[in-house]
């Protein structure tokens, strides 16, 4: 059984292609810079003898159709695929369910025109997911075309959560609420969390913490999502690598009103020249690590912003739990950046999380637990897998669909 999984963007398409007979990864890549002059398709082959083959092709790739077809071709050249109808299904990852969508769905004329009554809740994210998604169909319109959503994991979030505080006509007429995002992110590392600690997910209270460019912390009670820190929109919650994150909602219209700012303006001010980039100039934190080390006050007031907004998060999200049993990092600097693992933990020994530092130097790309002897709940590093997640629900998903 193969599935392909796609996450398509407005100028790239990630994939993956699973044999999950044995969960093996066949091939994987990216093509990037579609539209532009060179675009450049990244990819690893993992040959049926072991060998691993690894390349960089450049090239002009007009747009999304054409980079699709070259990831097939690419496939087929490698021998990993025979044909694109020879996929069991195909799993495409879409930001923004709403609530219309609450668990894997497969694909028909329905389900794509509901996905497009999103795109004013995700402008940036749907319309890509949604070219990648009818590009396949046309490949191979008789596999299976699962959407796993962002977003469906948090939908056990209850009302008083997930509503704001704002007249209650736009959320029943809009649909203006929290969302929340990362949700395949936050159940897979859940799920792991679960097999690390030999418990049942379902009795477990989690704190799972999704850290990269992006960043979200997820409060996770008996193995439901209640409560997240992205809101209608991935720019709310955790200072990002672009994005601001919380701010005083009254910004904008102060930015409008004084400095002349259209809305698109603060918009892209707010996604795209905020957050990390916005203080200290730099979004990448391998960088603010050495600007910091260099004795640049922006990456230090960078690194302190961050972690402590992130501080705020955890000591939020324990009044709400109660009882926790687990915190657990992941994503890009969650899984690697033993510094701001430590910086996060520093001073919350009152929550009974204090972490050992020879544990947390370890960088070897395995479940780790890094609690010190004094903790006393569990401290996880946990490797995130969205593809595989998705290939999984979509397995699944196309299982129960024969059997019924």
């Amino acid at each position: 059984m193969k599935i392909l999984v796609l996450n398509s963007g407005s100028s790239s398409i990630k994939y993956s292609l699973f044999d999950m007979l044995d969960l093996r990864v066949l091939a994987s890549g990216m093509v990037e810079k579609i539209g532009e002059i060179q675009s450049l398709h990244k990819y690893c082959i993992r040959h049926i003898d072991g060998n691993i083959q690894e390349m960089v092709e450049s090239q002009s790739i007009a747009d999304h159709q054409y980079g699709l077809k070259n990831i097939i071709q690419q496939m087929q050249q490698s021998k990993v695929l025979a044909h694109a109808t020879d996929l069991s299904a195909v799993g495409h990852r879409v930001v923004h369910g709403g609530e219309k969508f609450h668990q894997p769905t497969l694909i028909d004329e329905n389900v794509l025109s509901e996905i497009r009554k999103m795109i004013p809740l995700a402008p940036l994210h749907n319309p890509a997911n949604l070219t990648g998604i009818e590009l396949m169909m046309q490949f191979a319109d008789n596999v299976p075309q699962v959407a796993v959503f962002d977003t469906a994991y948090h939908q056990s979030i209850p009302e008083h959560a997930y509503l704001y505080a704002i007249p209650i006509e736009l959320y029943e007429q809009d649909s203006i609420r929290r969302y929340g995002f990362h949700g395949t992110s936050h159940y897979y590392v859940a799920k792991q969390a679960a097999k690390t600690l030999d418990k049942p997910l379902e009795t477990l209270n989690l704190i799972t913490l999704h850290l990269g460019n992006g960043g979200s912390v997820t409060a996770i009670k008996q193995g439901e999502s209640i409560d997240t820190s992205m809101g209608m929109t991935p720019l709310e919650g955790l200072i990002m690598g672009t994005r601001s994150g919380d701010i005083d909602p009254a910004i904008p219209y102060y930015l409008n009103q004084n400095k002349a700012m259209s809305n698109e303006d603060i918009n892209n001010m707010l996604n795209k020249n905020s957050g990390l980039k916005g203080i200290c100039g730099e979004n990448d934190m391998r960088a603010i690590h050495a600007m910091a080390d260099a004795g640049d006050k922006s990456a230090e007031r960078a690194l302190d912003m961050y972690c402590y907004r992130i501080k705020k998060y955890i000591g939020a999200y324990f009044a709400v739990l109660g009882r926790v049993d687990a915190l657990v990092f992941t994503g890009g600097i969650g899984e690697n950046d033993s510094r701001v693992r430590a910086k996060i933990c520093d001073g919350l020994e009152l929550f009974g999380i204090s972490i050992d530092p020879n544990k947390n130097e370890i960088r070897d790309g395995e479940i780790k637990d890094i609690k010190g002897s004094q903790s006393t709940l569990s401290i996880l590093v946990i490797p995130t897998d969205e593809e595989m997640e998705i290939a999984m629900q979509s397995m699944s998903f196309v299982k129960t669909e024969k059997d019924s």
